[in-house]
C-alpha cells in the first residue's frame, strides 16, 4: 500500500466589515478548501485547506488573498505526529 502525503492547513482570515457572506460564498468555491467556518473573536473566519503538497497549499492562500473581501491571513501548516 502506498501512502498518499498530504498537507494540511488552517487558515485564520479577516475581510472587510459587512462582506462576511459575500466572503464566505467566494471561500467555499476555491479548490483545496475543505471547510470554512465564520467565528468570533480575533478573525472572521477558520478555513480548512487539504492539498497534495506545501507548492499547493500556498496557491490556495495566494488565491485567498487575491480575494478583494479579504484584509489579512495568518495560516499554520499542520503536521503528522
Amino acid at each position: 500500500m502506498v501512502a498518499i502525503s498530504m498537507v494540511i492547513g488552517v487558515t485564520m482570515i479577516n475581510v472587510l466589515p459587512s462582506y462576511e457572506k459575500a466572503a464566505y460564498r467566494e471561500l467555499r468555491n476555491i479548490e483545496g478548501i475543505k471547510d470554512v467556518y465564520h467565528v468570533f473573536g480575533e478573525y472572521d473566519f477558520v478555513i480548512i485547506i487539504d492539498v497534495k503538497d506545501l507548492s499547493e497549499l500556498n496557491a490556495v492562500v495566494d488565491r485567498i488573498r487575491e480575494s478583494e473581501t479579504v484584509t489579512a491571513t495568518q495560516t499554520i501548516v499542520g503536521a503528522e505526529l
